[in-house]
């Protein structure tokens, strides 16, 4: 089979490896039918990562499985799955506490995409090994597009986590979203279909802002501190600045959810945060514990996820397109 594999900024080629096999009845082998780009591959493949390459990318996918253990129950050959980013056992006492991207049977940070945690290999490959069946894969809802999906694996699901329980438990709060790519979307499309009173997107990228609005959003390409002004935000730049605007801009007592990957270090505005009273939280995200959520609300008809796919490309041309600068560029194959 082949598989993606980033070896310099900006160029990735395919490279033959061994087709997966199964190693226990609790595994399967599934083929990817549409699989996406993520916040971390674009800052790889700019250089901004921190491992060395070469090595295989891709994190995000809708599945069709292929081959099943004997003791796998959840699925079966033929059903299309997401695919989690994070590798998890399901069992151990972190993941049954929700914990599934710090589960303790694999070495810490197991993931697709990179070898962190071991060799796993990515999700841009014509096959791919999933050790835990049960615990890791989740079916498709009936109805729902892979390609619309493909990003349940993370971004989606991602998207819903940082904003669906604050709503929840704070209906029709003011929601600021601090973006540069699709999870800051996915975020304002969610925090509209569930009853955020106001929601303002910040993205110096005029398609992105225009996207947002689209989902009801108000926009603007920069953003000034805005006192008081917000019950929740969230940050998704990576960028440590666009993090302090985005504290200093909630009311007491409100809630930052940081979904950047912060590669350099920068100051927060702490004592503004310490009079204000704010909850925030920067954390790698335990996907697999939302997906079926972030899957239902798909389903429901409320949302449109479809509409930040920016691309629908062929599969073999992953070579070439990957590298280009789309905002969410899905890969399919048709030949399954």
């Amino acid at each position: 089979m082949r598989e993606l594999t980033y070896i310099a900024r900006r160029t990735v080629e395919w490279r033959e490896a061994p087709d997966p096999r199964l190693q226990s009845d609790g595994q399967a082998i599934v083929a990817p039918v549409a699989a996406t780009s993520c916040d971390v591959d674009s800052s790889i493949l700019a250089g901004h990562g921190f491992i060395d390459p070469p090595f295989a990318l891709g994190h995000e996918c809708v599945a069709r499985v292929v081959e099943t253990g004997d003791a796998v129950t959840t699925v079966a050959a033929g059903d299309l799955v997401v695919v989690p980013w994070s590798i998890n056992c399901g069992t151990c006492e972190r993941c049954r506490a929700g914990l599934t991207a710090h589960c303790t049977a694999v070495p810490y940070m197991a993931m697709y995409g990179a070898p962190i945690g071991g060799t796993w290999g990515g999700l841009f490959s014509d096959l791919v090994r999933v050790p835990y069946a049960d615990a890791m894969l989740v079916p498709l809802p009936a109805g729902l597009d892979p390609v619309a999906m493909a990003s349940a694996s993370d971004n989606w699901s991602l998207a819903w986590r940082l904003v669906a329980p604050h709503l929840k438990a704070r209906p029709g709060a003011r929601v600021l979203v601090v973006a540069r790519g699709s999870i800051g979307l996915y975020v304002c499309d969610i925090a509209r279909a569930l009853g955020a009173s106001d929601v303002l997107y910040v993205d110096p990228d005029p398609e992105h802002r225009a996207l947002a609005r689209a989902f009801g959003a108000a926009t603007a390409e920069t953003l000034d501190p805005i006192s008081q002004g917000y019950d929740i935000a969230v940050e998704a730049t990576g960028r440590v600045d666009q993090l302090a605007l985005a504290v200093k801009s909630l009311a007491p007592e409100g809630i930052c959810e940081s979904a950047g990957n912060h590669f350099l270090p920068g100051e927060l505005p702490l004592l503004d945060m310490y009079l204000t009273g704010v909850t925030l939280r920067i954390a790698r995200d335990n996907v697999r514990a939302h997906i079926p959520d972030a899957l239902e609300l798909a389903a429901s008809g409320k949302v449109a996820p479809e509409k930040v796919v920016s691309h629908v490309i062929d599969w073999e041309d992953l070579p070439t397109a990957l590298p280009e600068k789309h905002l969410k560029p899905v890969f399919v194959r048709t030949d399954d």
